[in-house]
Formats: C-alpha cells, structure tokens, sequence
C-alpha cells in the first residue's frame, strides 16, 4: 500500500503524465477539426503537433527544478534528458518517419504491398517540439502554482 501513496503524492511524475496527457488531446482535437474525423489513435499514437514527448520531458525538467532548484543536480539531469529526447525526436525518429513514407511508395508503385505499411508519423518537426516544451513548461508552472 506505501508504493501506491508514494506514487499518488510524487507531483512531479504526476505533472508530466499531465503534460502528454495534455498534448495527445490537443492532437486529437487538431486532427479532429483539421480531417473532421474522428482518430482515436491521436490519443496515443506518436508525431504530430504538439509533441507529446517534448512535453512530457519538459513538464518533467521543470516540475524538477520548481521541486528541487533549478540550481539542483536533479533539474540538470532532467534537462539533459529532455533534450537527448526532442533532439531525438526532431532527428532519428523524424528521419525514420521520412524513410519509412519513401519506402511506402515504391512499395506502392511497384504494386506488390505485401507487407503492411511502414508507420510514417514518428518524428516532429522543430516547432513541434517547441511547441511541446512550451506546453509542458507551462503545465509544471501551472501545476507548482
């Protein structure tokens, strides 16, 4: 019962779920309004605006330093964190989703689909990932306020 009211009282890992929480809605209120349908899969699913995975870590890196310090050892790992995870996300995983849609299309062309589709939506674009920090940035200062 103890491990279970740590994590309930742990405001900082709290903060962050909020922040994803928060940008996998906004996706789905954005792909809702911009494709009027209904894609459940935004909810969860990676890519696209805002970047739930910047948001999660910034959300994270600031509930921190509100917490801690932003002087604190805990902040400075959390940040460096944060940016291995939006360089990540705006490089490899953005790369990755760019091949992956090349790749679908010879398949494509070719007329010999005989694998399932490669996943194209992976990565973010660099405002993506601002957006996402600033998003989490925000929720931490709100949380903390």
């Amino acid at each position: 019962m103890e491990f279970f009211r740590e994590i309930g009282a742990n405001s900082v890992l709290w903060t962050a779920i909020l922040g994803w929480f928060v940008a996998q809605v906004i996706k789905f209120i954005l792909v809702l309004i911009s494709s009027k349908s209904l894609d459940f899969g935004r909810l969860v699913g990676s890519g696209g605006m805002p970047s739930s995975h910047s948001s999660i870590v910034s959300a994270m890196a600031a509930a921190v330093g509100f917490e801690r310090g932003f002087n604190s050892i805990e902040f400075a790992i959390c940040t460096v964190v944060a940016f291995v995870v939006m360089y990540d996300a705006c490089g490899v995983r953005r790369s990755a989703g760019q091949h992956a849609k090349i790749l679908n299309g010879i398949l494509q062309k070719d007329g010999e689909q005989t694998t399932k589709a490669l996943k194209e939506l992976l990565g973010h674009s660099p405002l993506e990932v601002f957006a996402g920090a600033l998003l989490g940035i925000i929720i931490a200062a709100i949380v903390h306020f």
